[in-house]
């Protein structure tokens, strides 16, 4: 799922107090020769609110099955997401299908300026004070993958050390 980013670390669900938030139940409806089908499609963040954050899809015929497969999907993808100061270390955009997500780093008390399904991963990661724009689709699947691909494209200063094969005051100072 994750094979276009260098730098993601997953991460194993054992040991970690997972917190679950869903983002969104949609009612999906198969039309067949003998009328329609109704299920649902539930979209899941799980995160430790630590800097590890996952996402899943559920699919059922009923709520709370397609939500508990949506959380079991999402423990299998968690990937760890470098936070400094309970925000993020620098701005960042992210894109996916018609959904763009901007986020940009906050000073300590702003709080998390975000809407609806940006916010609940944002929140799941553990990030406290960041400032977030949504626009183009405001479908909650590509909106998630959206800011996931905005958080899977961060770099700590640490990890740009690391690949540059520099000291860390290097990267600032450099």
């Amino acid at each position: 799922m994750y094979q276009d980013y260098k730098n993601i670390e997953l991460v194993k669900p054992g040991g970690l107090e997972l917190k679950d938030r869903l983002v969104g139940v949609q009612r999906v409806t198969k039309v067949t020769k003998g009328g329609r089908a109704f299920g649902f499609s539930a979209i899941v963040v799980v995160g430790d609110e630590n800097g590890v954050v996952g996402q899943g899809l559920g699919k059922s015929k009923e709520v709370a099955e397609a939500i508990s497969k949506a959380v079991e999907d999402a423990k299998k993808n968690l990937v760890r997401i470098p936070i400094k100061n309970e925000t993020l270390p620098h701005e960042q955009k992210g894109k996916y299908g018609g959904a763009r997500v901007f986020l940009k780093p906050a000073s300590a008390g702003t709080g998390v300026i975000a809407g609806g399904a940006v916010r609940a991963v944002l929140e799941a990661v553990g990030v406290h004070n960041v400032l977030s724009k949504s626009q183009g689709s405001s479908n909650p699947h590509n909106v998630v993958k959206a800011t996931f691909d905005a958080l899977l494209k961060l770099r700590s200063p640490e990890m740009i050390a690391r690949q540059r094969g520099i000291s860390l005051d290097k990267v600032f100072n450099g």
